[in-house]
């Protein structure tokens, strides 16, 4: 059973795994060395739990006390009970969910490791933005893609704004990351897999036309909002695809078009 503690000083060194959680560059930097990510909120919480992340502590304001109480009496990490003033101090920001565990990273499975079991995979160019992260992850587990891939430079997925938005779907898609860009695509065409560019260059094929969800294994390259992908990977690609637009729009939010695209993508997609 979990120690309830309450805190009363924002500088108490136990809630450290806390402090400045809205410091971008300082959380970057500090939660993958020192093996943490934060999970906010009770449904983000539970999920991290049930897919076996071990908990380091939790942070709650009174009120969340009750409704965490399975959690508390099951787990063996301490719960610090603090105000929703003194939280805000120490976090930098007004906690409206009332609930913050502090959670131990698991190591990463290699690429080659996720290849051998996959059919149906998501691979990320430089994609920094967290909202972007837990948006992706969140469609990729909804609608049924395997696993993803991430070039050495994109944002981590444990990241606590893309954890948040994913509504933890970022703990239920197993992800790796690639050792090096773009070669590291070789391996995954070695492993089976026929490299699309999602792109909204005119020459790409719609999904339509190129007909994904027929491929026996697929690697869906995505690239950063803006920019897109990168030259080097859309030479390194096997086909480019894109989203047919209408009224003049000329592309859709990485995270809109991921959607789009992995439901086309998606083994067993209905005939148009």
């Amino acid at each position: 059973m979990a120690d309830l503690i309450t805190v009363e000083d924002p500088d108490d060194p136990r809630l450290r795994d806390y402090t400045g959680l809205t410091d971008v560059e300082l959380r970057r930097k500090r939660e993958p060395a020192e093996g943490l990510f934060i999970a906010e909120g009770e449904k983000v919480i539970r999920r991290a739990k049930d897919a076996g992340y071990e908990m380091r502590s939790m942070l709650l304001s009174a009120k969340w006390v009750d409704v965490m109480r399975d959690v508390i009496d099951e787990l063996p990490a301490p719960v610090y009970a603090v105000s929703p003033e003194l939280a805000e101090r120490v976090t930098g920001y007004h906690v409206h969910r009332g609930a913050l565990a502090s959670m131990q990273r698991k190591p990463l499975p290699t690429a080659a490791d996720l290849l051998q079991t996959a059919r149906r995979v998501v691979v990320m160019e430089s994609v920094n933005d967290h909202t972007n992260i837990g948006a992706i992850f969140r469609s990729a587990a909804a609608l049924g893609m395997d696993a993803v891939l991430l070039s050495p430079d994109c944002a981590d997925p444990l990241y606590r704004r893309s954890v948040k938005v994913s509504m933890g779907a970022v703990f239920s898609v197993p992800y790796a990351r690639l050792e090096t860009w773009p070669k590291g695509l070789e391996s995954v065409r070695e492993a089976g897999f026929s490299l699309l560019a999602l792109t909204p260059d005119e020459k790409a094929k719609s999904l339509d036309e190129a007909a994904p969800h027929k491929m026996d294994r697929v690697a869906l390259m995505l690239g950063a909002e803006g920019d897109g992908l990168s030259r080097q990977a859309l030479i390194a690609a096997d086909e480019w695809v894109r989203i047919p637009m209408a009224h003049g729009v000329d592309s859709l939010n990485v995270g809109a078009a991921a959607a789009v695209a992995f439901y086309a993508v998606a083994t067993g997609r209905p005939e148009a």
